[in-house]
């Protein structure tokens, strides 16, 4: 597997990383999968790639120095900010149900299952909720794609295919900043659906993660 060691960029950049990533790896027709971490500054909003986004408040996100950027990937709006985004692309017929979207999404989740156990955080498959359609941040929404811990979501991975290849990324929560997400998504937050690694053991730092991921 080749990796891309952890760094932080503006949205606009880390999706034009993922981007390229995935093209050259079409181009080349490479059979070995790429595995990236990385942050995000400042703070950016990245909305799904078929998203409305006429529920941002523009004037408001200016004034606080946030970013907005559309993804590749489908799915709904994220904040980015203190958290950790992986990637992961590979052709499909590196998985081993790489042509099934829900059974390829379990298979490159297994990897990150298996790095948290050793951080002594046990994560599980969400379940698909009935998704409320007034929920604009994809946290809120659960489905079989998710990773859970004690049914509460802390990683929210979105998908998209092009020329039998797979981009995988996803949000894996550090802290997040109540208020802001409220003012951002008109949405309270409930940690009885969402939680966060400061939340699960304040002591794991994020470095620390870093370096279980990149191991």
């Amino acid at each position: 597997m080749k990796y891309i060691p952890f760094e932080i960029h503006t949205g606009k950049d880390n999706m034009d990383i993922d981007e390229k990533l995935l093209n050259s790896a079409i181009e080349s027709k490479a059979q070995e999968p790429i595995f990236r971490l990385y942050g995000w500054s400042p703070a950016c909003v990245s909305l799904g790639r078929n998203q409305d986004e006429s529920f941002l408040d523009k004037k408001f996100l200016t004034q606080n120095g946030i970013d907005v950027v559309r993804r590749l990937t489908g799915g709904r709006a994220l904040l980015h900010d203190n958290e950790i985004t992986y990637s992961f692309i590979c052709p499909t017929s590196y998985l081993e149900h790489g042509e099934n979207v829900a059974l390829s999404y379990r298979q490159i989740c297994e990897l990150l299952i298996e790095k948290f156990k050793k951080l002594d955080i046990e994560l599980e498959f969400g379940s698909s909720k009935p998704i409320k359609t007034g929920f604009d941040y994809c946290m809120l929404i659960s489905t079989g794609a998710d990773l859970c811990y004690k049914n509460k979501k802390l990683i929210g991975s979105a998908q998209c295919r092009k020329n039998g290849y797979i981009l995988q990324h996803g949000s894996i929560l550090y802290d997040c900043d109540d208020m802001l997400l409220e003012n951002i998504f008109k949405e309270k937050v409930d940690y009885n659906e969402i939680t966060t690694i400061k939340k699960i053991n304040p002591s794991i730092s994020m470095a620390k993660i870093i370096e279980i991921l990149s191991d």
